[in-house]
């Protein structure tokens, strides 16, 4: 018997509050993120990408595709990303990718391109032709501008997963780290985060997992994605436990470290409504190199973040701009490293892997 659905008032209501909740980001069925082809292919054939054009076949170019591919920079359909060639929709793909990553656009395999490709980073999409994102000045939304509906001043509860933990570092740092995470965003918008006592009932749910873990977005070991969180209101927040997770560089001596506040304040800006910035200088960019340090929010971050939920009440630009930066927990002053510099250490990096 096929059973029908109810006609009762109260049912009517669920229905329609459901459908009226905000857009929540799925989790996308796609395949693992090719990093670790890529850090071999990329150093081996490097002059190689260097001096290609459409039409050239450079072995090892079909990582690069499945890297695009993979960041919904090329679709499947539209270019073979199995083959070895630079086609036209390869091209255009560079191109996207150099825009949406504030590189200049010269639609070839460049050092700079070349480089940015192999910097770990976040698993949000960032393909500027992508129809799930919208763009406003430089800060970049998600798909019908979604946030957490509840009146301002806002409360949001946070908690640790006990079953997916990180054993490397106490729970106590990893606390720290996070509640200073956190502390950036609310010293610019009327958004609070309290530690939730029960974690099943937190509205933001952390924790660190291995390879798949049942939510489509597999993290794929040492490096290549470090982490991932979903649009509001999902609240989830998840970190590759493979990685070598630190919240103190003069102790963890690792070449692969992470800096484990860095990655939390730019998973956070994904919580709230933020997906990827072209700005480089933005915690909201989608990529941080190894022993790498960004915890300090830029003008871009904060406008826009303030764009979906008002400034705090504290806050202006100009006491912000007047302050020390320094002591400042949403502002600090940013140096772009030496193109030699860059070259140095993605040497170092990825060729001691």
């Amino acid at each position: 018997m096929m059973l029908l659905p109810s006609t009762h008032p109260l049912s009517l209501l669920f229905i329609f509050l459901l459908h009226s909740l905000p857009p929540c980001t799925a989790a996308r069925p796609v395949p693992e993120f090719p990093f670790r082809e890529l850090t071999v292919s990329t150093v081996k054939n490097y002059n190689r990408f260097l001096s290609s054009k459409r039409g050239s076949r450079v072995n090892g170019l079909s990582e690069i595709k499945k890297y695009f591919h993979y960041l919904g920079y090329l679709g499947s359909l539209d270019c073979n990303i199995s083959d070895d060639i630079l086609n036209a929709k390869l091209e255009s793909a560079i191109q996207h990718y150099q825009s949406r990553l504030g590189l200049q656009v010269t639609g070839k395999l460049d050092h700079d391109t070349v480089s940015q490709i192999l910097v770990p980073k976040c698993a949000v999409p960032d393909g500027e032709s992508s129809p799930t994102l919208h763009a406003t000045k430089n800060y970049v939304y998600f798909p019908g501008k979604p946030r957490w509906a509840r009146r301002i001043p806002m409360i949001l509860t946070y908690g640790f997963s006990p079953d997916n933990s990180y054993h490397h570092l106490s729970l106590s740092d990893i606390r720290k780290a996070f509640k200073r995470a956190f502390s950036r965003w609310a010293s610019v918008i009327p958004v609070s985060f309290v530690e939730a006592d029960d974690y099943g009932f937190a509205d933001i749910k952390i924790g660190f997992y291995i390879g798949d873990h049942g939510d489509g977005e597999p993290f794929d070991g040492v490096l290549g994605i470090l982490a991932h969180s979903f649009s509001p209101e999902s609240g989830k927040l998840h970190l590759d436990a493979a990685e070598t997770w630190a919240v103190d560089f003069g102790v963890e001596k690792s070449d692969v470290a992470v800096d484990l506040e860095s990655v939390a304040v730019h998973e956070i800006g994904h919580l709230l409504g933020l997906a990827h910035s072209p700005v480089k200088t933005a915690v909201m960019y989608p990529s941080l190199k190894p022993r790498e340090k960004k915890v300090d929010l830029s003008i871009d971050d904060i406008h826009g973040v303030q764009s979906l939920y008002g400034s705090n009440a504290n806050f202006t630009f100009a006491s912000l701009l007047e302050s020390d930066t320094s002591a400042n927990p949403a502002f600090g002053l940013r140096f772009e490293p030496s193109l030699l510099a860059m070259s140095m250490f993605l040497a170092a990096s990825f060729l001691c892997l």
